[in-house]
């Protein structure tokens, strides 16, 4: 049987790339208000996706943005469906893998002022997007359901910094649960009307640790961390149960309806974050970034530490489903520094692997430079730069470098695939000269 192809992408957001003036993040972020369409990628988007060409990618992730499919509620711009069934469709001629993202982060305005994922009615309301969607678009086989939600939470229910701007860990719970039943709803539907899908999250996961060692409280609050920001959701599709611990709080368990609900398992990693007790901080947890292993921090500030990729790796292998990297990438200007940072992750993907983790793909944040959120348009993640007055895109060494790692692994496997089956051949045709 034939080896299924390593899937070797690159990772988009709609909102990230092509705003939206119907979107909540239209109207939280000044910089936004300037530049609505930041890339132009909305109009400029088959000349972007011609990259994905010259990088030699087998698959692409990105996401539909929810505010220009349905900017009012009970209204649908088909106009904006078809959008994005075209770029299906050219990745599909291209022999790109579409992997769909059906919520990354952002949502209408009319939804997060009326049914914020709090309210019960948010989940009738993203059902009915997620319904029409699935039914609508065709050649998707790799689904996402929620981008990151427990970033979506932390920011949203207990920083206050991301839309609806609320500061409440009951509000936050409630939440949670409400995004895991809308979750479990969408991979049904999505494998009622899609033979052969599979469906995932995209989950952010980070290596934490104690900001002093000897600090029995800091080692405390890491070990709290841990478990709810890696692992509650690991348990709640392994058992159908949460187990929530805030700091200082009752351990609360959750019970969600996604056990089993789960093809693969979307792991986004990017940093190490140190923690430590503070009773002046929200929730007494102060975080910071050592450059501990001497590999620097990128521009956002973030420890640069490929080590932590094997250890969630390792926690997301107890799910015993196929585990794909779905997001991993650094800020930087500097072409030295990201093709850095890229060849040690990937090196730990191949350890891993080497290791016996079944890990399936791997997607390099981000195709082109693009907002980021909370941090404007300085942070650079991209494979190809984007000047941001002129809209042109120029190719990094970065981008070379990996079209040079893809294409060299795709030829490694193409010659494994050849010698299994000169090797087949070889025994048939002995067994066959051997028969009387």
């Amino acid at each position: 049987m034939q080896e299924e192809p390593f899937l070797w992408g690159v990772a988009t957001s709609a909102f990230q790339l092509e705003g939206s003036p119907h979107a909540d993040w239209s109207t939280w972020d000044d910089i936004l208000s300037e530049k609505p369409d930041v890339t132009s990628h909305y109009s400029l988007y088959r000349e972007d996706l011609k990259l994905l060409r010259q990088l030699g990618v087998n698959a692409y992730r990105f996401s539909l943005e929810w505010s220009r499919i349905q900017p009012h509620e009970g209204e649908w711009d088909e106009e904006a469906v078809a959008h994005y069934q075209e770029i299906i469709d050219i990745l599909n001629e291209m022999g790109i893998e579409p992997m769909l993202t059906l919520h990354h982060f952002t949502h209408p305005l009319w939804f997060i002022k009326k049914y914020p994922w709090h309210e019960p009615d948010s989940i009738v309301k993203f059902g009915g997007y997620v319904e029409r969607i699935v039914a609508r678009l065709k050649g998707v086989r790799y689904w996402i359901t929620f981008n990151e939600p427990y970033v979506l939470l932390l920011g949203g229910y207990l920083e206050g910094c991301m839309p609806p701007g609320i500061q409440s860990p009951a509000l936050a719970l409630r939440a949670l649960e409400n995004i895991c039943i809308c979750h479990a709803q969408a991979y049904d539907c999505i494998h009622r009307r899609h033979a052969g899908a599979r469906v995932s999250i995209a989950h952010n996961m980070a290596a934490l640790a104690p900001w002093s060692r000897w600090n029995p409280m800091d080692r405390l609050l890491a070990r709290l961390a841990k478990y709810f920001y890696n692992h509650s959701i690991l348990d709640g599709f392994l058992e159908g149960v949460m187990r929530i611990k805030f700091p200082f709080r009752k351990e609360i368990l959750l019970s969600v309806p996604i056990k089993g609900k789960l093809d693969y398992f979307g792991v986004n990693y990017y940093t190490r974050v140190h923690m430590r007790f503070n009773p002046f901080k929200r929730m007494g947890i102060e975080l910071r970034h050592h450059d501990i292993d001497g590999h620097g921090l990128t521009d956002m500030g973030w420890e640069i530490h490929p080590g932590g990729l094997e250890k969630v790796l390792r926690y997301a292998s107890r799910l015993k489903v196929p585990l794909i990297i779905t997001e991993n990438g650094i800020a930087t200007r500097r072409d030295h520094k990201k093709i850095q940072f890229m060849r040690r992750h990937v090196d730990v993907v191949e350890r891993c692997i080497q290791s016996g983790m079944d890990v399936r793909g791997y997607f390099w944040w981000s195709l082109i430079d693009n907002y980021e959120w909370l941090a404007g348009l300085d942070s650079r993640f991209g494979l190809y730069k984007v000047d941001f007055d002129t809209l042109k895109r120029k190719q990094t060494q970065a981008a070379a470098y990996y079209a040079y790692i893809i294409r060299s692994r795709m030829n490694m496997q193409k010659k494994r695939e050849v010698d299994h089956v000169s090797g087949n051949a070889q025994v048939v045709q002995e067994v066959t000269h051997s028969a009387p």
